[in-house]
């Protein structure tokens, strides 16, 4: 069983910068492929990015390239999303998801949210224009 914990989000203006934290609970936490999905207001969950258990493999949604970074840190059981040049349309609840990893050799990025194990209870981010 992994619990995660979101923070960090928050309202910024638009061209502005958050970075979004994600702790989980455990020491498996390396044992996970990490995601971050969002939701806004009537629209179903997206995909955001996610990086594989060691950091080494990372893979992002087209409308983030450039702007956002995800990243983790295994020693403190967090992952992260820097999340820069911020826009009204990236106004959602942001999701941090954990998935099993089964074989550490194969690097299987997983976009849906049903591939997805476990799930944050999601933080607010709201930019205004």
């Amino acid at each position: 069983q992994v619990q995660l914990i979101e923070s960090g989000g928050g309202t910024v203006q638009a061209g502005g910068s958050l970075r979004l934290s994600c702790t989980a609970s455990g020491r498996t936490f390396s044992s996970y492929s990490m995601g971050w999905f969002r939701q806004a207001p009537g629209n179903d969950r997206e995909f955001v990015a996610s990086i594989n258990w060691s950091g080494s493999s990372t893979n992002y949604a087209d409308f983030v390239k450039g702007r956002f970074t995800i990243s983790r840190d295994n020693s403190k059981n967090t992952v992260y999303l820097q999340m820069n040049s911020l826009k009204s349309e990236d106004t959602a609840v942001y999701y941090c998801a954990a998935v099993f990893v089964l074989d550490a050799t194969i690097v299987k990025h997983r976009s849906s949210p049903d591939d997805y194990d476990y799930w944050g209870q999601g933080t607010q981010v709201t930019v205004s224009s």
